[in-house]
């Protein structure tokens, strides 16, 4: 069984930093990518950021790019995402999910973890 948990959110100034990490198990996750969405309230679910297992290619969306980095540490099995300079917008529900490398749908979710970040 698959399990994705996720820790490190929290309340933080605009213009600070949180590092969120995701604990994975349950699998080889060599061929699998991981991806963090969000969900702010009254608003869907939106993409991130995603690395793949294997060669830690990394892919944003453009409304972090260059605030946030995600990583990975193959020995733990962890992910991260790096998150700096966050901005009140950046309040929401983040989540670590899987999906194999071929698919297009993420198959595996965490439970979601809170950050708040206040202006």
């Amino acid at each position: 069984q698959v399990q994705l948990v996720e820790s490190g959110g929290g309340l933080v100034q605009a213009g600070g930093s949180l590092r969120l990490s995701c604990a994975a198990s349950g699998r080889t996750f060599s061929s699998y990518v991981m991806g963090w969405f969000r969900q702010a309230p009254g608003k869907e679910r939106e993409f991130v950021a995603h690395i793949t297992w294997s060669g830690g290619t990394t892919y944003y969306a453009d409304s972090v790019k260059g605030r946030f980095t995600t990583s990975r540490d193959n020995a733990k099995n962890m992910v991260y995402l790096q998150m700096n300079s966050l901005k009140p917008e950046d309040t929401a529900v983040y989540y670590c999910a899987a999906r194999m490398v071929f698919d297009a749908k993420y198959d595996y979710w965490g439970q979601g973890t809170q950050v708040t970040v206040s202006s």
